[in-house]
């Protein structure tokens, strides 16, 4: 039996065993205890920010995570050739992997978390539940037992009662979780869930719980040292989540009293006590509406959302772990911990809410970020960001006096960062803290479900935003006429043109007037315009008697255009072709939406399907999406194989009439 200790002993050099913000914050916490820092990279990595930022840096493999970010001998080699002596995981990737853990222990390398026996212990979710029903945490009734069979596994659903949660044991981050309301959908859900739990984790081997309707989803922060000290920092609320990975987190939850906090506290410390644990940990929890929680999980590692709790304890939290690695007691005791202020934190992904959370990679053409606002990124104008990791790209975080402070300095500071060049959710985050739901701190897990069609709501001044894409598609063509030649002799002619916006089609007309002015006919309505500057950036101009600017990117027929802080992608459909069924698939071939990975062939030749039936699922940044019919037919032809890696575009089935 292995060894299950911690190792401590100094060290002087860090390798961050991951990439992007998360690599550059650890960086940034080891530097100030003046360690050294060490960065990996995949070939898709190779120009990264971390890569430059760090005083060494490391190749590792392919661009595929198997073949670079999750392969322990590369790390291990790394450390050895770069000269680290302690690894600091991140999160995602190998963080919660024991088998990593003691591969570092092994190699003579300090880990910068829990012994490897906690990981595996708390990893798998039904050994984690036994354990802290013992210490007496209270968790989800359920069903973890070892047989997996179909039928044993949709008779235990039932006796648990619909709906419940489908759960893969090593799961995390939402992977290889279902949620299934009755029993005619629980086969294919579980099939699904076992497909992607095997993909992410190596082991499709699932749990079932009783599903909390509605519950809050609060997490207690907790760290543990080698002298027997546990303390926790309370909790963070992260009950604001699409495809049960959280996109808004805070801290404290609004839902939370003191007594709540001390007494989910309490449970939280007994428990890191019991394990012996030592480092950052999480326990997570569902709050029902009675205020009854229940554990879910135990994350043994940095959480992404851990920016609120330093915010609100002006505690770094990276610099702790590496403390604690290094043998130290935690510098704080419960009774020092103060809570000051309320903290909100956003993931900002790429990915199109508008196509149910599409991922989506390219270059990211221009990044700015305010000054006024944490952010956590590692992106800069003309980054690529690739197609296989996480679709998030950066954390931006608020800190108030109280919760509405912090929750208009977050909006702020959103309508203030510029993305253009890859499709983003920050409209829909400004959208979900702007929602009166979640102003008055009442959103739970469903809060997305039920607000979807609102969150996706066009802006109010769409159509106004439609004529200024138009206007500025007008005067950044290099063939029109300078907008800065005042009065004319003469009017132009209306210049009709089309774009595309949010998957819309809008016909347009822009003249411009003898006194300089600018028409543009659009939707039923007429807007004019007076240009007061124009910069390669940026347009300033008046409308209705009032001055206003907008940030623009012109791009070819491409126009990205940020106005009042809601941003637009356009596309400039004047010179297009007709667009032909087969972008839909009305010609019987279906096509992979992203690049991908194939996780799921649904249908084999000969099969006969109907318009919108799953034919295929792929997965891609860690997220599956089923790709379905164009139209009623026959299978003629399945062009991929499970576990095959496509590129957007690639015809993967074809159907005949």
């Amino acid at each position: 039996m292995r060894n299950g200790s911690v190792q401590h002993r100094p060290f002087f050099r860090v390798l961050v065993a991951n990439r992007g913000e998360i690599a550059l914050r650890v960086m940034r916490s080891a530097r100030q205890l003046g360690l050294g820092v060490v960065a990996v990279y995949s070939d898709a990595d190779r120009d990264a920010l971390h890569v430059r930022q760090a005083d060494q840096a490391v190749r590792i493999g392919e661009a595929l995570p198997a073949q670079s970010y999750l392969n322990i001998p590369a790390i291990i080699a790394a450390a050895k050739a770069s000269g680290a002596d302690a690894v600091h995981p991140g999160y995602g990737f190998l963080a919660e992997n024991d088998e990593f853990a003691q591969a570092c222990k092994d190699a003579g390398l300090v880990f910068i978390g829990p012994s490897p026996q906690v990981i595996e212990a708390m990893g798998n979710k039904a050994g984690a539940k036994e354990i802290m029903k013992k210490a007496g945490v209270p968790c989800v009734p359920g069903y973890q037992g070892a047989d997996q069979g179909d039928e044993v596994m949709l008779a235990e659903a039932k006796k648990i009662g619909f709906p419940v949660m489908i759960k893969a044991v090593a799961g995390g981050g939402g992977r290889g979780m279902r949620l299934v309301t009755d029993a005619a959908s629980f086969p294919d859900a579980l099939r699904s869930a076992r497909s992607e739990a095997k993909a992410a984790f190596g082991d499709p081997t699932v749990i079932l719980e009783r599903a909390i309707q509605n519950p809050r989803h609060i997490e207690i922060q907790v760290f543990g040292d080698s002298h027997g000290n546990a303390i926790h920092l309370g909790e963070r609320d992260c009950s604001v989540q699409r495809r049960h990975q959280k996109l808004i987190e805070e801290a404290p939850s609004p839902a939370v009293t003191p007594e709540l906090r001390a007494k989910m506290g309490e449970v939280a410390v007994a428990a890191v006590k019991a394990l012996r644990y030592e480092g950052a940990g999480t326990l997570e929890f569902l709050l029902d509406a009675s205020g009854e929680f229940y554990f879910m999980e135990m994350n043994t590692r940095l959480q992404v959302e851990h920016p609120v709790t330093e915010a609100i304890t002006e505690l770094d939290l990276v610099e702790l772990q590496l403390r604690v690695a290094r043998g130290e007691p935690l510098p704080v005791k419960q009774q020092d911990i103060r809570f000051t202020g309320h903290a909100i934190e956003v993931r900002l992904c790429s990915e199109d809410a508008a196509l149910d959370f599409m991922p989506q990679s390219g270059r990211m053409a221009r990044w700015q970020v305010p000054d006024s606002i944490r952010v956590e990124h590692a992106l800069q104008s003309g980054a690529e960001i690739p197609p296989f990791y996480d679709s998030m790209i950066a954390k931006v975080i608020s800190h108030g006096a109280n919760r509405e402070e912090a929750r208009g300095r977050l909006i702020f500071g959103l309508e203030q960062l510029t993305a253009f060049g890859v499709i983003t959710n920050q409209a829909f985050l400004m959208s979900c803290l702007r929602h009166p739901g979640f102003a008055r701190g009442e959103a739970t897990t469903a809060f997305i479900g039920a607000h979807r069609d609102e969150l996706l709501a066009p802006p109010a001044n769409a159509a106004f935003d439609t004529a200024l894409a138009g206007l500025l598609l007008y005067v950044t063509n290099p063939r029109a006429p300078s907008w800065q030649g005042g009065r004319s002799l003469a009017a132009t002619f209306p210049l009709p043109a089309k774009v595309e916006i949010a998957g819309h089609t809008h016909e347009l007309e822009v003249t411009r007037e003898r006194d300089g002015g600018y028409i543009v006919a659009a939707d039923g309505r007429q807007d004019k315009f007076e240009i007061d500057q124009l910069d390669p950036d940026a347009i300033r101009f008046r409308h209705d008697g009032v001055m206003d600017s907008a940030k623009f990117l012109r791009d070819g027929d491409r126009l990205y255009l940020q106005h009042r802080g809601i941003p637009l992608a356009v596309t400039d459909l004047t010179l297009a072709a007709p667009k032909a069924a087969a972008t839909n698939g009305g010609d019987g071939k279906v096509r992979a939406a992203m690049n991908g990975r194939v996780v799921a062939v649904l249908v084999k030749p000969g099969d006969r399907v109907t318009a919108g039936q799953p034919v295929m699922t792929l997965e891609a940044m860690k997220m599956e999406h089923v790709h379905k019919a164009g139209i009623d037919g026959v299978v003629a032809a399945i062009g991929v194989a499970e576990g095959e890696q496509v590129t957007t575009g690639r015809i993967v089935a074809e159907i005949g009439a």
